[in-house]
C-alpha cells in the first residue's frame, strides 16, 4: 500500500518534478512527522473514530478539496526553471495533508483494528505498529520524488514541462475524486 498512487505519493512526484528530489524532502519530512502524529493519536482513539463515521466524511471531503486544490495549482503550473521558488511546499504542507489524507486516516483505522489486537492492546504496540509503517512509508515518497525529479530531467522544454504538470496535476485531481466516489 505504502508504494500506490495516493495524495503523498502523486504530490511527492509532482513536486519532485517541479523543485527536485532535495527541494522535496522537507515536504516529506513533513509527510513523515503528519503521518506518524497521525497513527498515534488513531491508535489512542480507535475505538471513538470507529463508532463516528461522519468523521471519515468530513475528513474525506475537506482532504479531497485540498488534493483537488493541489493537483490544479501544479497543473495550471509553470515549468521549474520560470517558477517561483516560494512555491516550494515544505514541512507544514506536509502535516496539514496527513490530517486531511482519508487514504491514510483508512489505512491507520484498518491497520490498528486489525493488527493492533494482534501485537497487543497496548500503546506500545500501536507506536512500533506505526514505527513499522514509517520504516515503509519513506522510501515510498523518497522514491516517488526521486521519479518526478527524473521526469524532470526526461521532460526539459518548455511545453513537455508544462504537460508533465499538466499530467501530475490531473492525477492529483484524480484522486481526490476517487477518495470522493469511494466514500
Amino acid at each position: 500500500m505504502c508504494f500506490t498512487p495516493g495524495p503523498n505519493n502523486v504530490l511527492c512526484a509532482a513536486h519532485g518534478s517541479r523543485f527536485g528530489f532535495r527541494s522535496t524532502l522537507p515536504l516529506i519530512g513533513g509527510m513523515a512527522i503528519g503521518w506518524s502524529t497521525l497513527g498515534l493519536a488513531i491508535g489512542a482513539g480507535t475505538d471513538i473514530i470507529a463508532r463516528n463515521e461522519e468523521i471519515f466524511e468530513a475528513l474525506g471531503i475537506l482532504g479531497a478539496a485540498y488534493i483537488a486544490y493541489l493537483g490544479y495549482k501544479i497543473a495550471t503550473s509553470t515549468p521549474a526553471k520560470d517558477a517561483n521558488l516560494s512555491e516550494v511546499l515544505g514541512v507544514r504542507t506536509g502535516v496539514f495533508l496527513q490530517i486531511v489524507n482519508g487514504k491514510a486516516w483508512i489505512h491507520f483505522l484498518v491497520l490498528m483494528t486489525t493488527f493492533g489486537t494482534v501485537f497487543g492492546e497496548s500503546y506500545s504496540a500501536k507506536v512500533a505498529l506505526v514505527a513499522m509503517n514509517l520504516i515503509f512509508g519513506l522510501p515510498a515518497v523518497m522514491a516517488w520524488a526521486a521519479f518526478g525529479s527524473y521526469l524532470r530531467k526526461v521532460f526539459s522544454s518548455d511545453r513537455a514541462g508544462r504537460t508533465l504538470n499538466a499530467l501530475l496535476g490531473t492525477a492529483l485531481i484524480a484522486v481526490a475524486l476517487w477518495i470522493v466516489l469511494s466514500s
